[in-house]
């Protein structure tokens, strides 16, 4: 247990370690030089820092409206990434859980056709996290609760980044990856409505601005600028967002600035994961999994179809943000919901690229609007379901596969404990 305990608290939550031992892995399996596979190590787990860092910098920025947002309405902020109380009590069937799913999710890999090793490093652990928590509502507990939890969360790992594949590959025109994120049932709505609405002949990537707008053209500007607009609306309504002294257009002006240089360095870091860990990859899955593709956190896709990413982004808030009052006017769910600020930005820019990638501008735009529909419901009925675990936590990243799976885990384990187990 001491040793299960470290690889969980050590490795499987601290991707860049995890990243850097996987290129090892596969750069020893090819019989590389020392010198290269020291360089290319260092340079994977190199590029999973600055990947995390450009993510943290921006995941700051949204964070800050959200809890603004939260304490306008009302709502009890969460503290952290995590309910205290649920990670205390269960904390130690999640991370067994964690370790029977990535046993399950190798063997799917190794002897099915369904061929993707799941590489997202904190979602190892939150998968089986809003899983357990299902299953608690649900009413197991003790051994069947770890191991329907850990089956589930196998299943989750292997068929997530399998069944949106396609939508990827056309999206980025390489087939050497996959996407392990929680964004797969919003990508799929996003795609499969813009393949029939969109048009792919007329692509986010080439519209056409004036040469004195031409700076709209540079992801991090465009972003930042976007950034800077919200944070002012959101200011001007929620005032929590200012700091007691603050000046609103100083705050949201650094807010649009740290988000275009999180931009900057998460893409980098991107590149630099890509041309290390996937040559890297290819080793093991050569000798251990063949035909394994390696699935990445979903930032990986924003530097394929960058202005996909922002119109995405404004298109699924808008939305969303409209869907939140009207729930909570007509008080749809029974409870106050929020915004859906972090979820708008990752998991539907992830769904606009692929919407894009299925049709275009139009596709981005539509798909990614009827796929925030569905995130909308899907926080609302999973906060109302996960009211004894971790509902504070589910208001503010659910609306995607966390919050679809945490309800399957809860009906499926209410068929279990209905049926005696």
């Amino acid at each position: 247990m001491g040793i299960l305990n470290f690889i969980s608290n050590n490795i499987l939550q601290d991707p860049p370690i995890l990243i850097g031992i996987i290129a090892m892995i596969g750069l020893i399996v090819q019989k590389k030089g020392i010198g290269e596979i020291i360089k290319g190590s260092f340079s994977a787990a190199f590029g999973m820092v600055i990947l995390t860092e450009g993510v943290n910098m921006m995941t700051a920025v949204v964070g800050a409206i959200n809890t603004a947002v939260q304490t306008k309405m009302g709502v009890a902020v969460s503290k952290g990434l995590s309910d205290a109380t649920f990670t205390a009590q269960y904390g130690g069937a999640v991370g067994m859980a964690m370790f029977l799913a990535l046993i399950v999710h190798i063997l799917i890999a190794r002897f099915t056709p369904i061929k993707s090793i799941f590489l997202t490093g904190h979602m190892l652990w939150w998968v089986p996290f809003v899983i357990v928590a299902g299953g608690v509502e649900g009413g197991l507990r003790g051994p069947v609760l770890i191991i329907v939890s850990g089956v589930l969360a196998a299943l989750y790992f292997s068929l997530a980044p399998w069944v949106m594949r396609k939508y990827v590959w056309a999206a980025t025109g390489d087939d050497s990856f996959l996407i392990g994120h929680p964004t797969t049932i919003l990508s799929l709505i996003s795609g499969w409505v813009a393949k029939r609405v969109g048009n792919k002949a007329h692509s986010t990537e080439d519209i056409k601005v004036p040469e004195g707008l031409s700076f709209f053209s540079e992801i991090s500007i465009s972003g930042g600028l976007v950034m800077f607009a919200v944070d002012i609306v959101v200011g001007l309504i929620a005032p929590a967002l200012v700091p007691k002294g603050g000046n609103l257009f100083m705050v949201a002006l650094n807010a649009g600035l740290n988000f275009g240089g999180g931009l900057l360095i998460l893409l980098y870091g991107v590149r630099l994961l890509v041309n290390q860990i996937i040559p890297a990859f290819q080793g093991i899955s050569e000798k251990l999994v063949p035909g394994a593709k390696p699935a990445f956190d979903v930032p990986i896709l924003f530097n394929y179809k960058p202005n996909a990413v922002i119109i995405g982004f404004m298109s699924a808030f808008i939305t969303s943000t409209l869907l939140v009052l009207i729930a909570n006017t007509t008080n749809v769910f029974g409870i106050v919901i929020v915004p859906l600020v972090i979820t708008s930005f990752f998991e539907c820019g992830g769904a606009a690229i692929v919407g894009e990638g299925q049709g275009g501008i139009r596709g981005a735009i539509v798909g990614t609007a009827v796929a925030s529909v569905a995130m909308v419901a899907l926080v609302g009925v999973s906060a109302v379901l996960m009211g004894g675990t971790i509902r504070n936590w589910i208001l503010i990243f659910g609306g995607n596969d966390l919050s679809l799976w945490s309800i399957i885990a809860k009906y499926f384990g209410q068929l279990l404990h209905m049926i005696g187990l």
